[in-house]
């Protein structure tokens, strides 16, 4: 009789017991040298490291059983298996069901530890390699950065291990499993999914493979140093230092510490014999040691030697960080975040992020005023924190663990009455529940401790890493404690944050995600509370946003137990892919490779694009953040504050520009910052007397670097401010007076009104301005109509924008109901329009009355008056305004106004007020990688179009009284907002562009939020649903 089972027995990636077999001891990550010549060079091809990254030979499977057998065989046949790159995702490569994104929820059936057995895509991956000579004779790991998710090995056939755990490195002993001198064969199976799988479901896309670098790495056979461990620690001044150094090693021989400084002289040094108890310790004194911060960041030479055989240098730098006086300081101050969230992320390459691409973003966020990094949600590349030790980055440095998804599924079985509790009782109740899968459970507890050991042992020895943390959006359970715990034993310099742990009652500060400015200043009012509060995520950058920035980075400011905050997120991850159909380039989000279960958008959330370029939200974000803020505006001696930790400001020079409406004139100098102007100070400035042409002067102030750095140039602009010297202008209008003005019905309802500077026809019927010649250009091919609509923003959708849909907002039109008109003089015409603009389906609607009068000199006034009547009206309003378009001749734009960039109420103080040109109108459109409202312009003074030959539109609004300008904000494009708001991609919404020019003038503009996450639009930004008026003066030149 025939009987068998399948599976045999557990697999490996199925089985919680088993997380790793046989790999060596967590250890810092650091290479191997032969001299301390070569070690104190940094470089890594001196060392013995020997890279085994590159093209390899892989098959894809569908399933770890579908996986050729006995494929580990030297002699095994690959020669038909396709190429893949190493490092690299495969799915990236054309191999698999490709990427699937999701947020929040898994994307398998939840049975924890267990995983698909028949959908679980597996990599099978050959490299043949010969042992360089420089490596014979050495103990030889194999040491994998990065494999998402697990992996099987075989070196020549022989089973070397298994290890899970994606983002945190592994390293096997394989010296007796190789040939010296003869070619070796490298095999690895890599799972998409194991038991891991259910604690590693971060906020990004599931991807697959060897994704970091794979050496071989040479120790000495006998006697080596296995791991070296240092920790600054300074005197009750802040001034005198002891080096502490914990260097683990086998075999026996003398240990050498050396201190070197950053021209490697050396500072200190001392030695001894190994230790028989495996740890050999040196405290070091040093003198007054340059001390490291992220705005100064001095580094020294560890040099680390074992028996002049092994050398191993890192660069450290003097620094403490501890929890004083409920604060989060380092080296006696407090410190304040002004930080960004950064996945690792390509968008050809997913999480093989190139070193170079990597280096860029840390220099993007030099450039834009980032001083910290939360590396969300896992360790990322070690290189990183190299660069971050040198540039100047605080560090919060986060453990590969998330399992989010449990909440989804607590909270989908909650009762009725657990539903209708209070949003937060709830959410404590979801979470208390969803912690009971993996969190709370101890047999979970190896897994979460075993993901902080790789945390703290690989990157103890970096100054830049100034706070560990365990992990996001895991609840809170025993096993944190556990991590909290095991930390601490092994480092306890540094405090540990977990945003879960809402009350902290074992982290050492309390977290919080998105929360509205109101709720953080009350804990920052509430004395009861001893430890501080970060910002772990704030500020969501989906789409067109955040706005209202300025007020958090205030509160940081004024209270000090709020230290800051991680605006999410750094970069949106769409993968750069074609369409299928038409060829265009596009970049892809969740449901684009065709998953069923995915979280569509919520992955573009970042504050530069998918290629990595900045957008809007991280151009204002380095305005809220700039280390020299404007405090009181003064035409003579403004007031300004010092926002810097540690530095004062002579490393800075201040220059300044008059800016006016002529562009004539305009003066510029130096202004004198008084020296060693302390963190935290206020100084003035005495500005010059300011000479200049009639109408409105601003003075634009740029603090710009003294001398070049590392990575800023020389006259590099740090921070801005802009102070009005005179008033906002009066009205323009025409000088000319024009002659008679005449009106006759050309038509069936239509007027047609004639001067000797235009031509106008008006309907009468619909109530529209149909034409305006002048000279023999048509100026109008749409007639100007009041509009309250914009594009969703992703901000606007889940709140503001969830109600506008629900009122219908978007179907709303103008009905016309009366037309009047009146000619009181030969000079001017009156024409009063009565319209109803209203959806269909419900009952309210906004009332209008629109006044056009036009004049024999050219110029045409619209006066507009609306009441909000009925019932179900929205509580807010997307705009106020007109919408009108031109021929497609009108090319050439001029304003005064901010610029040259978008901007709104809640966004706009990065974009200062001035005089700007574009000489196409494709300039000034902002293309967001999913399409929404973009390209608003606001405090505009006047905007002019043009066509390059003479003929063109003049516009301004008219405020109170009808001789000042009144501020507007406006949008020039080629684009229909409802067009915008269908389209799911730039390529989509580019099919639907027109010729003609669309001109919006708004008098009123809701301001941004960041609800797509978040707090909505906060009410001094809001535009509530409420009777308004405002006139446009329209002229043509």
């Amino acid at each position: 009789m025939a009987s068998g089972q399948h599976p045999a027995s557990v697999p490996d990636w199925n089985n919680l017991s088993i997380l790793h077999k046989h790999t060596l001891p967590a250890r810092a990550y650091f290479h191997n040298y032969t001299s301390e010549a070569d070690a104190l060079s940094s470089d890594v091809t001196k060392s013995k490291t020997h890279s085994l990254s590159g093209t390899w030979k892989f098959q894809h499977s569908y399933s770890p059983f579908e996986a050729p057998d006995g494929f580990e065989s030297s002699s095994y046949d690959t020669s038909n298996w396709s190429d893949i790159a190493v490092p690299g995702m495969w799915q990236l490569q054309g191999f698999g069901k490709g990427p699937q994104y999701t947020n929040v929820i898994f994307h398998i059936p939840v049975d924890p530890p267990n995983v698909p057995f028949t959908e679980n895509e597996t990599g099978s991956y050959v490299r043949k390699f010969k042992i360089p000579e420089w490596l014979k004779g050495s103990q030889i790991r194999l040491r994998f950065e990065g494999v998402d998710a697990a992996f099987h090995v075989w070196v020549n056939g022989k089973e070397v291990g298994y290890s899970q755990g994606s983002r945190n490195p592994d390293e096997f002993d394989v010296t007796t499993s190789l040939n010296q001198d003869a070619e070796n064969t490298l095999a690895v199976r890599v799972y998409q999914h194991c038991d891991g799988t259910y604690i590693e479901d971060q906020d990004q896309w599931w991807l697959s493979g060897i994704f970091r670098d794979v050496f071989l790495v040479g120790f000495p056979k006998e006697s080596r140093i296995e791991n070296v461990f240092a920790q600054t620690l300074l005197d009750s001044s802040y001034t005198d230092a002891e080096l502490k150094v914990k260097v683990s090693a086998i075999g026996s021989g003398n240990i050498t510490v050396k201190l070197l400084d950053s021209e490697k002289q050396t500072v200190a040094t001392s030695d001894a014999d190994i230790n028989s108890g495996g740890v050999t310790e040196f405290n070091i004194p040093v003198k007054n040691p340059l001390k490291w911060t992220a705005e100064s960041p001095n580094l020294y030479h560890l040099l680390v030697s074992l028996n002049s055989e092994q050398h191993i240098a890192q660069r450290i730098g003097f620094r403490q960080v501890e929890m004083s006086d409920g604060l989060i300081k380092v080296n006696g101050k407090r410190v304040v975040f002004r930080g960004v969230n950064r996945h690792e992320h390509h968008p050809t390459f997913g999480r093989a992020v190139p070193y170079e691409f990597m280096k860029e973003d840390l220099l993007t966020m030099k450039r834009y005023n980032v001083n910290a990094i939360r590396t969300s949600h896992q360790l990322n590349d070690p290189r990183l924190y190299d660069l971050a030790d040198e540039m100047g980055f605080w560090v919060i440095d986060e453990a590969d663990l998330e399992c989010h998804g449990f909440e989804s599924i607590a909270d989908a079985a909650l009762s009725k009455e657990e539903r209708n509790l209070p949003f937060r009782e709830r959410q404590l109740l979801t979470r208390k529940k969803a912690a009971e899968w993996t969190t709370d459970n101890p047999d979970w507890t190896h897994a979460y401790i075993d993901r902080a050991e790789a945390l703290v042992k690989r990157d103890q020895l970096h100054p830049s890493v100034i706070i560990w943390s365990l992990g996001n959006e895991a609840f809170f359970g025993r096993n944190f404690i556990a991590m909290y715990e095991h930390i601490k034993a092994y480092d306890d310099s540094r405090p540990i944050h977990y945003e879960a742990d809402i009350f902290a009652e074992t982290m050492d500060m309390y977290s919080r995600m998105y929360p509205p400015i109101d709720e953080i200043v009350k804990f920052a009012e509430d004395k009861s509370k001893t430890k501080p509060l970060i910002l772990c995520e704030y500020i969501h950058a989906m789409g067109n946003g955040p706005g209202n920035i300025k007020e958090y980075i205030d509160a940081f400011y004024k209270y000090p137990t709020l230290q800051g905050g991680f605006a999410w997120e750094w970069a949106n991850h769409g993968l750069l892919t074609k369409d299928r159909q038409t060829g265009d380039d596009f970049y892809a989000y969740g449901g684009d490779f065709g998953e069923e279960v995915h979280d569509s958008t919520f992955v573009m959330d970042g504050l530069v694009d998918s290629d990595h370029k900045p957008n809007a939200g991280l151009i204002e974000y380095k305005k809220a953040i700039e280390p020299v803020q404007l405090l009181e505006a003064s035409r003579t001696k403004p007031t300004f504050i010092n926002r810097y930790d540690f530095i004062t400001l002579d490393h800075l020079t201040c220059q300044y520009t008059s800016v006016s409406a002529t562009g004539a004139h305009s003066q510029s100098g130096s202004l004198h910052i008084p020296p060693g102007v302390a963190p935290g100070q206020t100084f003035e400035v005495d500005l010059p007397k300011i000479e200049g042409p009639e109408g409105e002067i601003l003075l634009s102030i740029s603090f710009q670097l003294k001398d070049a750095t590392r990575y800023l140039e020389a006259g590099f602009e740090v921070a801005t401010a802009q102070i009005s010297v005179t008033s906002v202008a009066p009205l323009q209008r025409p000088s000319s007076p024009g002659k008679q003005l005449e009106v006759a019905n050309s038509s069936r309802n239509t007027l047609k009104i004639t001067s000797d500077k235009a031509t106008w026809e008006f309907n009468t019927l619909h109530g529209t301005l149909t034409s305006w010649v002048q000279g023999l250009t048509e100026l109008i091919s749409k007639a100007p109509e009041i509009d309250f609509f914009r594009a969703p923003t992703d901000n606007d959708i889940p709140q503001d924008g969830w109600d506008w849909k629900d009122k219908q907002l978007h179907l709303a039109k103008p009905s016309t109901r009366k037309v009047n008109w009146t000619q009181a003089s030969t000079d001017s015409l009156k024409i009063t329009v009565y319209q109803r603009v209203a959806p269909p389906i419900l009952s309210w609607s906004i009332d209008c009355i629109l006044t056009y009068v036009f004049q024999a000199n050219g110029s045409l006034s619209l006066h507009v008056a609306g009441t909000p009547k009925g019932e179900n009206l929205p509580r807010t309003l997307p705009r106020i305004g007109l919408v009108t378009e031109l021929p497609q001749q009108f090319q050439h734009i001029e304003w005064f106004g901010r610029g040259f960039g978008e901007s709104y109420s809640d966004s706009k103080l990065s974009q200062l007020v001035g005089k700007y040109t574009a000489s196409s109108v494709d300039e000034l459109w902002v293309d967001y990688e999913v399409p929404q409202e973009s390209a608003n312009r606001t405090d505009t003074r006047y905007v002019s179009l043009s066509d390059g030959s003479g003929a063109g539109l003049n516009v301004q609004f008219v405020g109170k009284g009808g001789e000042k300008r009144r501020l507007f904000d406006f949008q020039v494009s080629h684009y229909r907002m409802k067009d915008v708001a269908a389209a799911g991609h730039p390529y989509e919404l580019r099919k639907k562009k027109r010729e003609e020019v669309v001109l919006r003038l708004d008098a009123q503009h809701h301001g941004l939020g960041s609800g797509s996450c978040g707090p909505r639009t906060l009410d001094e930004y809001s535009l509530l649903c409420e009777a308004f008026e405002f006139e446009v003066l329209l002229q043509a030149p």
